[in-house]
């Protein structure tokens, strides 16, 4: 079979699963002719993306998400109304979208939390059926626990994650644990999507922190944290364009811009990994038996958070308070069942798409013989 990628390009957790997914569907006898990539105006595609995977890529001017506003707004002086203004360059963006998966050749599309991408199948249609792939979809089933949050957030949220995903064939939910079908909301659950440079490492117990920052203006609160304690090593991974490869604050801080494999071989070794609970993170972290400080930024990961925490991934906390981490970390203890879940994601989630795409052809073929025999 032939796919067709569309992915969300903000932060690293969607670009990582729609590598992983193409190591495993190459792997498995089939193809991906493209990849577009969604892009805003504020934030770059991470080198390791355009290193790893192998299909041509594309971009698309696409929406920057709500709960970036802040950090856009105090960093750059951008405004959510200019999602406004760029109307016009969205729309052009859902034809550009429309056409590429009409001219393809691919036998499905994989949408990995793009918001065009349901919007372009809502108002144009495209003939060729698609499947979305993301944690977020878990938060749309009926079992799902949704931690004490605002409700108007909640629904936006919830809104935004069913625009992803208007028509589609199926939705993936990656999710920490084994959970049934949800019928309703149309979403089958599977394990996270990890590629097998993480799956195949062997874990070490190191003597620093490892972190990983969303948002460059958390670099304050490592640095509180640095001040009260010198003698902790920490090594925090960001996306700083005004910064060097690796800004070295003294001897025991430095900063890394985001290189993927770098990143992995880091958490291997590292002692304890800090983040601002991103799903994809947060799943590397708890294979490799490491224990998690989550700092949650917005909506979507305070219900990372609640779910990891619920998991046995670590703990939650309102900033990069690191001691808290620290005293987690004496009686943490890996999630066996969750390293056995991970490793059967590759059998279900291929199972999952070849039996999606071949029920849409069997559909289109009865259509089809229906409109001849009427």
């Amino acid at each position: 079979m032939k796919f067709l990628f569309i992915v969300q390009g903000e932060g690293r957790g969607h670009l990582t699963q729609a590598l992983a997914l193409e190591e495993m569907l190459s792997s498995n006898g089939h193809q991906v002719v493209e990849v577009l990539v969604g892009r805003s105006t504020t934030r770059r595609l991470p080198g390791f993306f355009n290193r790893n995977i192998q299909a041509p890529v594309k971009r698309f001017i696409s929406p920057y998400h709500p709960y970036v506003e802040e950090e856009i707004k105090n960093q750059q002086g951008v405004d959510f109304l200019d999602n406004l203004w760029l109307i016009p360059e969205y729309y052009r963006s859902m034809r550009y979208i429309y056409r590429r998966i009409e001219a393809s050749g691919a036998d499905a599309v994989i949408n990995f939390y793009e918001l065009l991408t349901g919007l372009t199948y809502a108002l144009f249609r495209p003939t060729i059926p698609y499947v979305c792939v993301g944690h977020q979809y878990l938060f749309l089933h009926s079992a799902f626990k949704a931690p004490d949050c605002s409700n108007i957030d909640q629904f936006i949220l919830n809104l935004y994650t069913r625009c992803t995903s208007l028509r589609s064939a199926k939705r993936l939910a990656l999710s920490f644990v084994e959970m049934p079908t949800d019928e309703a909301e149309n979403i089958m659950v599977i394990p996270p999507l990890l590629r097998r440079d993480v799956t195949s490492m062997i874990p070490e117990e190191g003597d620093y922190i490892q972190g990983y920052l969303l948002f460059n203006r958390f670099a304050s609160q490592v640095e509180a944290f640095h001040n009260r304690h010198p003698d902790v090593s920490l090594h925090f991974f960001w996306d700083n364009i005004d910064a060097d490869d690796v800004k070295i604050v003294d001897q025991q801080l430095n900063y890394h811009q985001i290189d993927d494999l770098k990143f992995m071989d880091m958490m291997a070794k590292c002692k304890g990994f800090a983040t601002t609970a991103g799903f994809e993170s947060i799943c590397e972290a708890m294979y490799l038996g490491k224990p998690v400080q989550m700092i949650p930024t917005h909506i979507e990961q305070q219900f990372n958070a609640a779910d990891a925490s619920r998991s046995g991934a670590g703990i939650v906390s309102d900033q990069f308070e690191i001691e808290h981490l620290l005293d987690f970390a004496d009686t943490y203890q890996t999630n066996q069942e969750f390293i056995y879940w991970v490793k059967s994601c590759e059998r279900l989630i291929l199972e999952k798409i070849e039996d999606t795409v071949r029920w849409n052809a069997r559909s289109d073929f009865q259509e089809i013989s229906d409109c001849i025999t009427a």
